[in-house]
């Protein structure tokens, strides 16, 4: 028995890292497409007429469904009772439907079409959500923003359903490993996604000196057909998995609605639910406004344009050189030989100092907050495998908080004073936006795979559901705050890169501080009642 045990693909390290890779690699693309217009905020206002609050609230749209029609919580319970596969590429194809109607809202072919027109004279009152205050579109809003709305609205029904999926997957593969590790590893190439996305949805959307804002969500739906053949491939992988294991997710031990009350009922739940929404909610929203928000608080001179810093053969050379910062940091935590480990992490900062100072020459602020990612795919190993083989998961949590709020106050108060400095400004960017991501990196290598220690094996999808679904409670308001904020701080601003970003700044910094409370709440609650949060994830 235990020689059959041995040969099946999840003890395997290479086949089990392969099946991380390809979800890895789905996610990734979707990050890429969670964020394609936000750091080409500006030119939606300008070629499509979208305000900050047209534009909030279609960000905001993305999880709608998932928190006023419940549809996460069902998601769970698909994923409970049809497995992981099933549940992965449902997912990828929803994921799809969403980019297309999203792109097509967007492109010309929209514009001027009776659907335009049938979107300006309807879904400017929505019964009940209207008088709730929750509705995803309002009364002069553009009808791009209005499809696009209902475009990312399915999108986002398929993109938190792979989130919950991914993280069961992992832990079906890695249960008893190196979990943490895993969970992290994966977060940190998705994230990878934002840095695509910032580097090249602007430079899609002025591709040949003509502004079209549809190329560059054209772009990311081409990558949503590749994330359905990752898919597609780790499909047959798991499929393989259970026939080897004898495993049936949807037949053994079937899941029950009463099993969620066991879940609600726990206070290690709740806490780590709200530290999720609150986490989560101070970042997300926040990387829709990043671009603007430097673009507002720096002082950019595009370079001339005929120059190599204004060409586009630099974009694909700062692309690369960002992927080897990220591939020999995030490998040299994988070397035993102690000249080959330096080695590498010399290269990765040689190479990220290389990145920056391309992105100060090209004076891009899409460019400048790419590196967001970057840190974070270095120390994750180093964050994982500590969780794994020493613990402190709820520890760790309480840095991420203290980190998250330095940096939204840096933002807010020390960034705007360094405006008139073209170097001290840029400076100061980088290394906030390197550590907000650090402290991004915290929360799925130590949050995340705390969540099998808190509920029974047969309801984690349902218990990843319902943190996903209070999560994005937060990623649908804030958005919608944020441009209603910025609105309502900068009256009577028309150029998009004037705006005040004090007031959203302190709102997200806010959210830090309750983060930082619920923290040392969650440790002494652990401690209390033994949950087991700060043991290490690796059982000898």
């Amino acid at each position: 028995m235990t020689q059959a045990i041995q040969k099946t693909l999840r003890d395997s390290a290479g086949m089990r890292w392969t099946a991380l890779l390809l979800l890895a690699l789905a996610m990734f693309c979707a990050y890429i497409f969670m964020d394609i217009l936000s750091p080409i905020k500006d030119l939606m206002q300008e070629t499509r007429g979208w305000d900050s609050t047209a534009f909030g609230t279609m960000q905001g749209s993305e999880v709608f469904l998932n928190v006023f029609v419940f549809f996460l919580i069902f998601a769970g319970i698909i994923l409970d009772k049809m497995g992981v596969r099933f549940t992965m590429l449902l997912s990828t194809v929803v994921m799809l439907v969403g980019a297309f109607i999203k792109w097509y809202a967007v492109s010309d072919s929209f514009m001027g079409s009776g659907l335009e027109t049938w979107f300006n004279n309807n879904l400017n009152y929505i019964p009940i959500f209207d008088e709730l205050g929750v509705s995803p579109f309002y009364e002069g809003m553009p009808a791009s923003a209005k499809f696009a709305a209902c475009g990312f609205m399915v999108f986002g029904c398929g993109c938190e359903m792979a989130g919950i999926t991914v993280s069961r997957g992992i832990v079906k593969w890695f249960k008893g490993r190196e979990m943490a590790l895993a969970m992290g590893s994966e977060m940190a190439l998705a994230r990878l996604g934002v840095a695509t996305c910032m580097i090249f949805s602007p430079f899609f959307a002025r591709l040949g000196g003509e502004v079209s804002v549809s190329r560059s969500v054209a772009f990311g739906v081409v990558l949503m057909c590749i994330a359905l053949m990752m898919t597609i491939v780790y499909f047959f992988m798991d499929q393989k998995l259970d026939a080897q294991t004898g495993e049936a997710e949807e037949k053994d031990d079937p899941f029950k609605v009463s099993d969620i009350g066991k879940i609600l009922t726990d206070s290690g739940f709740w806490i780590v639910a709200l530290l999720c929404v609150l986490y989560y909610s101070a970042i997300f929203p926040f990387q829709k406004y990043a671009v603007n928000m430097l673009q507002c608080n720096l002082t950019l001179i595009a370079p001339d344009a005929d120059s190599f810093w204004a060409s586009s053969s630099v974009t694909i050379i700062q692309y690369v050189i960002m992927l080897v910062v990220a591939a020999a940091g995030f490998a040299s935590n994988f070397q035993k030989n102690k000249n080959m480990q330096f080695g590498l992490l010399g290269l990765s900062i040689i190479a990220l100092i290389a990145y920056c100072y391309m992105g100060y020459m090209r004076q891009s602020a899409e460019s400048i907050f790419a590196v967001f990612p970057l840190l974070a795919v270095l120390i994750t190993p180093i964050l994982g495998s500590y969780l794994d083989h020493h613990g402190k998961a709820a520890s760790m949590l309480v840095l991420g908080s203290v980190l998250l709020i330095a940096c939204h106050l840096t933002f807010a108060f020390v960034l705007p004073a360094f405006k008139d400095s073209p170097v001290g400004g840029i400076v100061i960017a980088y290394a906030t936006i390197l550590v907000l991501g650090a402290s991004f990196s915290l929360v799925p290598a130590s949050l995340w795979p705390s969540v099998p220690k808190l509920v029974d094996a047969k309801v984690i999808g349902s218990a990843y559901a319902l943190i996903f679904w209070i999560q994005n409670i937060g990623l649908w308001l804030f958005p919608l705050l944020i441009g209603k904020v910025l609105d309502k701080t900068n009256p009577g601003v028309t150029d998009p890169t004037q705006f005040d970003y004090t007031a959203p700044l302190v709102m997200l910094a806010c959210l830090g501080v309750a983060a930082l409370i619920l923290g040392f709440v969650l440790k002494a609650v652990d401690k209390k009642k033994g949950i087991g949060l700060e043991l290490p994830n690796i059982t000898e």
